[in-house]
């Protein structure tokens, strides 16, 4: 979806449309959850403090999020991509893959399928799409990005090799910025770089992910699309408009955010052996705690005695706390990444 929760708002308030936008809170500590393409114009992104974004757009509105109704839109849409086929992966409430191969409809052309796709999108929400069309995921993500809003870009089975050759490695989807930086140190700033490097070299300086990074670099990807991924991880984090200064005001937050993971382990019946309590210092600086106990977590005052005991390690404190984020993860009895917060953002 093309800028999807700030696209929602517009829709449903005229007087928002043509206007910078900003879905989030415009306090001291807020941050940008979604950004509108009137509001990305002036540099405007996700994940950015409000004070930055109202810097670089005195004009921008905010308005806070409705989740509710977000989740709500983006059933609608799920339940459009199961019209066509029943091999749909969800990504986040506002992306998915779609394996439309042999579709439900018998459209010859995946082209066709996604065209036709945005069209019902647009006509039961009122919202624009676009889509990436490929032979495999890694491509199909990339393809996404290309022309939005509203199009489609399609990558054939030919060009995908010379397509992946002409991006910057911090387009790749899967590399963050820390990798991206690694890469460039070691001369590698584009697709055609990474190919460059056989797997030995990659593997010596990027350890597992060495394997992924050859693959893609040649446009490869074999993985599935995988309908009702299994869930890896429940968490919430928050960032206070007040720094947390005392033992006693970390311990509560810590337990708040426990709280909400556990609602949403109540509701699921998901159960994990994996807390991680992340910490983010007034000065910027990010630290995370992890254990991973033998038997999954399964009451609120476990959750709550295992966050606390971690954070209670970072004492004394260096700084005030402005952020606090706690995450329960290894659902499956697998070693997950431990770290990773699974929040409502958009994709």
């Amino acid at each position: 979806m093309d800028a999807f929760y700030a696209s929602v708002e517009q829709r449903d308030d005229p007087a928002l449309r043509g206007r910078p936008l900003a879905v989030g809170s415009a306090s001291g500590r807020g941050v940008v959850a979604a950004a509108s393409y009137e509001a990305r114009r002036f540099g405007v992104r996700s994940a950015m403090p409000s004070v930055t974004a109202l810097r670089r757009c005195p004009e921008l509105v905010f308005v806070p999020p409705r989740f509710e109704v977000y989740r709500a839109v983006s059933q609608q849409i799920r339940a459009i991509f199961l019209d066509y086929t029943p091999l749909v992966e969800p990504l986040s409430l506002d992306e998915a893959y779609l394996d439309v191969t042999e579709n439900l409809r018998g459209i010859p052309s995946a082209t066709e399928t996604a065209a036709e796709i945005r069209a019902r999108i647009f006509d039961t929400t009122g919202l624009t799409a676009s889509a990436g069309i490929s032979y495999n995921k890694f491509l199909a993500k990339l393809a996404s990005d290309q022309n939005k809003p509203n199009g489609q870009c399609v990558i054939t089975p030919g060009a995908g090799a010379a397509f992946v050759e002409k991006l910057e490695v911090g387009r790749f989807h899967g590399i963050g910025p820390k990798t991206a930086e690694k890469m460039n140190r070691l001369g590698i700033h584009s697709g055609a770089d990474l190919r460059a490097h056989d797997l030995a070299f990659l593997q010596a300086h990027f350890g597992k992910a060495g394997a992924w990074y050859h693959a893609i670099s040649r446009g490869e990807d074999d993985r599935l699309v995988t309908p009702d991924r299994p869930r890896k991880s429940s968490g919430s984090e928050t960032t206070y408009s007040d720094d947390l200064i005392t033992p006693e005001q970390v311990e509560a937050g810590v337990c708040d955010m426990a709280d909400d993971v556990w609602a949403w382990c109540e509701k699921s019946g998901g159960r994990g052996r994996t807390v991680t309590v992340k910490c983010r210092y007034a000065d910027f600086r990010t630290v995370t705690r992890s254990r991973t106990r033998n038997a999954p977590v399964n009451d609120r005052e476990t959750l709550h005695e295992t966050a606390v005991a971690l954070v209670r390690t970072l004492y004394p404190l260096r700084a005030g706390i402005r952020l606090i984020g706690v995450t329960l993860s290894t659902f499956d009895g697998g070693e997950e990444d431990a770290a990773q917060l699974d929040l409502l953002t958009p994709g």
